[in-house]
């Protein structure tokens, strides 16, 4: 890689625009609705430390990775692992990994449509003018599921102002718009987290997420809650797909990537923590099951938020709050995706943009008819529709695939190396890291990572 290489590529303005951005990435609405309803299924705080302490194994070190791989190359995984390996074949797993973006995104920009059409909804107090059931709820919900029109327009503007966010650059679009919404963002979870302590089940509701309670977790089901915990851990970063490794190529070299992936880290738990104290309050209040996974956010909120006194104005702020979680982690992995195209075909960044909205819409276009009009469609067994295909391929198999190739990739000889991985993580002050960590990473890391993969297609092929 050439000096001219280096100066060419854009850099963060800031250390908060980067922290920002790249925790935008990881918080996403995987982790704010689904790790509060895990964590009251499996034991509350003590979940939560095991999950913690995961975190610190698994997840820290693999963001570590593709931070050092992306800041080190200047690229997005379109071109780092030429560039760090040329004369070795690495590149061919790229290929594999890119495609996970694609996946992803065909069905998280149907997601953050969904977040769209509801907090619209919510503002403009459809939603709250008269108390709902939670079966009127589940109805409002089934119908915008069975209606593909309004899916794909919602789709369609998500997607439209995300890549036009990107299309302005790297300082002028995504920093720009993306580190305000993300300072929002965590004012309103402090504004909600502090009015839910005047809710009559706050008490109920932080008992049920933070205290302890070793009943739950048994001898029969200690396995069942240490994969939960590994699964979350792994999932809520987003790691396997490079979307992180592009915000490592426009790093600076002040802190070592250590220390910033353990705040990113750090940011991604503290939201995930206080998503719950948002939600549990509120079901306790209301009398509503907690467990219930998306369906708390769509049907059971939605209920709740009809009933509560000036529910209109608390509804949606929180929508607009989930909102902003979904548009950030989309704009995050639109820039990695307009990065590759840029890095792989030198195309400029406006034609990337254009043509990758295109590629996008096209494949959600199955995903969202697959709750209508494609229905009869069935392609995982009875019961299942084309988003759990999607799912499937992208949960169960490339991101821990992803995850596998990087921590080999850095981790053996064959690939970079750990000596030069070492060298790039501790860059600038902080935290470092030292070779007493390579067996970990050569052997440790990957059989916990294939113990997930191969875990999950157990769990799928056994329901």
């Amino acid at each position: 890689m050439t000096s001219t290489q280096n100066s060419n590529r854009e850099q963060f303005t800031s250390r908060l625009g980067f922290l920002l951005i790249a925790a935008g990435c990881s918080i996403g609405l995987g982790n704010v609705w689904r790790f509060p309803y895990i964590t009251g299924q499996y034991g509350g705080a003590l979940f939560v430390l095991i999950y913690i302490a995961f975190l610190i194994l698994l997840g820290i070190p693999l963001v570590t990775i593709e931070l050092s791989v992306g800041r080190a190359s200047r690229r997005s995984i379109g071109r780092s692992f030429e560039i760090l390996t040329p004369n070795k074949k690495w590149y061919i797993c790229k290929y594999f990994m890119i495609l996970g973006n694609y996946v992803l995104m065909a069905f998280y920009t149907m997601v953050t449509g969904w977040m769209f059409y509801y907090s619209t909804k919510m503002l403009l107090g459809e939603f709250t003018a008269s108390p709902m059931s939670q079966n009127d709820s589940g109805a409002i919900f089934g119908g915008m599921l069975a209606d593909p029109v309004t899916q794909i327009i919602c789709t369609v503007i998500v997607t439209v102002v995300g890549f036009s966010v990107c299309a302005c650059g790297l300082r002028n679009g995504v920093e720009r718009i993306t580190k305000p919404m993300m300072v929002l963002l965590f004012l309103l979870l402090l504004f909600l987290s502090a009015r839910s302590f005047f809710l009559p089940g706050f008490e109920k509701g932080l008992e049920f997420y933070l205290m302890p309670d070793f009943s739950k977790i048994t001898s029969q089901n200690l396995y069942e809650v240490l994969y939960a915990a590994l699964g979350q851990a792994f999932f809520t970063l987003g790691l396997g797909v490079g979307s992180l490794q592009i915000f490592g190529s426009y790093m600076n070299s002040h802190k070592s990537i250590t220390y910033e992936a353990a705040v990113i880290t750090l940011l991604d738990t503290i939201v995930a923590i206080l998503a719950g104290i948002i939600i549990f309050p509120a079901c306790f209040s209301y009398s509503v099951e907690p467990g219930q996974g998306p369906g708390l956010i769509f049907v059971t909120l939605v209920s709740v938020f009809s009933n509560m006194a000036a529910g209109q104005i608390w509804g949606s702020i929180f929508f607009i709050f989930m909102l902003f979680a979904a548009v950030s982690t989309l704009i995050a992995v639109f820039e990695n995706i307009v990065g590759i195209s840029i890095d792989v075909f030198n195309v400029s960044r406006k034609k990337a943009v254009v043509y990758n909205c295109l590629v996008i819409l096209i494949l959600a276009m199955p995903v969202i008819l697959g709750f209508n009009v494609l229905s009869d469609v069935h392609p995982m067994g009875e019961g299942t529709v084309i988003l759990d295909l999607y799912d499937f391929i992208l949960s169960q198999n490339i991101i821990q695939i992803g995850a596998i190739i990087y921590v080999l990739y850095v981790s053996w000889n064959y690939g970079w190396g750990f000596d030069k991985y070492l060298k790039e993580t501790n860059k600038g002050s902080g935290f470092k890291l030292t070779g007493k960590f390579k067996f970990y990473f050569k052997y440790i890391l990957p059989l916990i990572v294939v113990f997930l993969l191969i875990q999950g297609y157990i769990s799928v092929f056994n329901k």
